[in-house]
């Protein structure tokens, strides 16, 4: 009898898995339902009501031509999280990105929606969409992630190649207070975009200083920056626990306590503006948790204010 019991103990574990599976929506339905849910409207429209829904949303499942209010693609979660605050804006990432006030990469405040191109076959037709937070972080219903998730503008060179237009439909009277969108846990509260300096570091970029320069061709806003150096070449993995961003080096001695922690490091440099920018990197790891581990050690030893950077 007792040789039977590992064999009942996997049965019982792979039953649920697959009972945990059957649960978890497609992705593509065998028939989408294509009708247009109009979101019901709880909110007063303001970024601080948008920011409720950003942590709340975190991690819906993705499914093709759902608009919420539990799954969404990504044009149907942006029409969600407007239309719950009244302001009906297309369904469609395309024909989203034809109103609204157009603006330059460096002009993106948080709510704003960022459109890209990611047809292979026309790097012009806007197939997708994300809702702008903050230092090159945005949300978006992810595909490849099966939810939604957030993903850096600014060091993704997926998105930062792709993206063609910005545009704005919040009020210019809505409030601008929210918090920071450094996303080191799907549903942690998030820090406040107005950081304190860091006390161990030289000077700390403010958030406007950290945007790579853009120039505009024709409809397609082309981003230009040497960002390209940290693409991940290697096997080891595509998350970093980034330390800080600076001008100039990063403090020797902020540089020594990861090393006496028995960390590695890698220091991003590029010039900004006649200046010499620096991003303090501590990794590679190959998985999210992994790296939240880490960004939680390094917290508690080195940088409180670290955040987990996924680099693709």
């Amino acid at each position: 009898m007792p040789y039977f019991k590992p064999m009942i103990y996997l049965f019982s574990s792979i039953s649920l898995l697959l009972l945990l599976n059957s649960c978890k929506p497609s992705v593509y339905p065998k028939h989408p339902d294509y009708s247009i849910k109009k979101p019901k409207v709880i909110y007063t429209p303001n970024k601080r009501n948008l920011d409720k829904m950003v942590k709340k949303l975190q991690g819906s499942p993705y499914v093709w031509a759902e608009e919420g209010p539990d799954h969404f693609d990504c044009s149907g979660f942006t029409y969600y999280m407007y239309g719950s605050m009244g302001i009906e804006i297309p369904r469609v990432a395309r024909n989203q990105a034809k109103v609204g006030k157009r603006i330059d990469v460096k002009d993106l405040q948080y709510g704003d929606l960022i459109f890209f191109a990611t047809n292979k076959n026309d790097h012009k037709k806007i197939t997708h969409v994300g809702m702008y937070l903050g230092d090159g972080w945005f949300t978006h219903a992810s595909t490849a992630k099966e939810e939604v998730v957030y993903s850096n503008l600014f060091t993704s060179p997926y998105y930062k190649k792709r993206l063609r237009i910005c545009r704005r439909y919040l009020p210019s009277a809505a409030p601008t207070h929210v918090a920071s969108a450094t996303p080191w846990k799907r549903n942690e509260a998030l820090p406040r975009v107005q950081a304190q300096p860091q006390p161990v570091t030289k000077k700390t970029i403010p958030l406007q200083e950290r945007t790579p320069k853009t120039t505009s061709i024709g409809k397609a806003i082309v981003i230009k920056s040497p960002m390209k150096d940290i693409e991940q070449r290697s096997s080891q993995g595509n998350f970093y626990v980034q330390v800080g961003s600076f001008i100039g080096n990063p403090d020797s001695n902020l540089l020594h306590a990861i090393t006496r922690k028995g960390f590695h490091y890698k220091l991003i440099q590029f010039p900004k503006e006649g200046k010499s920018v620096s991003k303090l990197l501590i990794g590679p790891y190959a998985t999210k948790d992994e790296a939240r581990t880490i960004v939680a050690k390094v917290r508690e030893k080195i940088q409180k204010d670290a955040f987990i950077a996924e680099i693709r």
